[in-house]
């Protein structure tokens, strides 16, 4: 294979061979605390920069839940959300975009805004974070591609085993849109994320892959799988390191766990897979432990809880990027940021892995 040549966020592989970097937490939570109605999310009431209020007034579906639709009626919130996260000492900033593809907005009869809704995305992201860099913290933006919220390898009926909702090449030409979009934006890198079926996530990575020769450009990837119980495996079946061996093609600048599980029951996991990608940061960014309706985040754990619980996964040298997914906010990032800085970033057998053939 060449060597591996970034054109974007050259830092960020030296940052993260000398110190733990710190991604942020989750969006929904955060945009669940705005409690915005249907004719919010529909930009009523919102006349700043880019106002689109009228653009849905008339919208033949309901929108409220289509978190990705405010970046384009209230990129106000979106900001002040990635602010929040940047001001608890994020260095990574997730795009919100987690649900911007054509096959996830279809749900909405959203489709042809996928495009535009991950442009608008990486922008309101990459204004923020151009904000808060200095030249000894510069921050990055991570242009976040979801799951979808269909698979290409399970049924969605169980008396027809072979049935699909999804083919690998409509994932592949969704994903093929998102990317470019995320990185005319500005991202910095791209992160694959919460992986219940390895086909999908491998269909956005060819999908990258192929943006990647269209462009000419080549930038740090993340891919972040999803163990969905206690199993030890993802939906689609395969074990951590059945998952990572299906993965570890695309080189990527990390790769690791999120969503699902909280710290504690995700720590042998994220030990497996620590083991099998010796040469490659680890990421993990669990939720707020378990869910729990009658919290205020819906989730159990507190700040102290959840970046006591990564000081351990740092102390016992397994990771170099942490953050929060379900349940964390700007309070759970700040005192993971705090928990962690004074420990070792985790090592690897050769630091200079990035530039190397795999």
């Amino acid at each position: 294979m060449k060597p591996l040549t970034y054109t974007r966020a050259q830092a960020l592989p030296a940052i993260l061979a000398q110190r733990i970097v710190i991604l942020d937490g989750a969006m929904g939570t955060m945009i669940q605390r705005f409690r915005l109605d249907e004719a919010q999310y529909r930009g009523a009431g919102y006349s700043g920069a880019g106002s689109q209020g009228a653009r849905f007034a008339d919208f033949h579906r309901d929108v409220k839940g289509n978190n990705e639709l405010l970046s384009l009626t209230r990129p106000d919130i979106i900001a002040d959300i990635h602010e929040a996260y940047l001001a608890a000492g994020a260095d990574l900033v997730e795009t919100n975009t987690f649900g911007a593809t054509r096959v996830a907005q279809a749900d909405y009869d959203m489709s042809s805004l996928a495009r535009e809704m991950n442009l608008a995305s990486a922008k309101i992201a990459r204004a923020a974070c151009d904000k808060f860099s200095t030249p000894d913290k510069p921050r990055f933006v991570v242009g976040a591609l979801g799951p979808t919220p269909k698979t290409a390898s399970i049924s969605p009926d169980v008396n027809d085993p072979g049935a699909r909702n999804v083919t690998f090449e409509q994932l592949r030409a969704a994903y093929h849109e998102q990317v470019l979009a995320l990185m005319e934006g500005g991202s910095d890198l791209l992160l694959v994320e919460t992986i219940f079926d390895t086909l999908n996530a491998k269909a956005a990575l060819f999908a990258i892959d192929e943006v990647f020769e269209q462009t000419g450009e080549r930038l740090p990837l993340i891919i972040s799988g999803t163990v969905t119980d206690a199993s030890g495996r993802i939906l689609s079946g395969q074990t951590v390191t059945a998952f990572w061996y299906s993965v570890r093609h695309a080189q990527p600048l990390a790769v690791g766990l999120n969503c699902a599980l909280g710290a504690a029951l995700m720590r042998p996991y994220i030990q497996e897979l620590a083991r099998m990608a010796p040469d490659t940061f680890i990421s993990c960014y669990p939720n707020a432990g378990l869910p729990n309706p009658m919290s205020e985040t819906g989730f159990d754990e507190t700040p102290d809880v959840t970046s006591r619980l990564l000081h351990a996964f740092a102390a016992e040298g397994l990771v170099n990027i942490v953050g929060g997914c379900c349940g964390t906010t700007p309070e759970h990032i700040g005192a993971i940021a705090q928990a962690v800085a004074p420990l070792a970033t985790r090592s690897r057998a050769r630091q200079n892995f990035y530039k190397e053939a795999a």
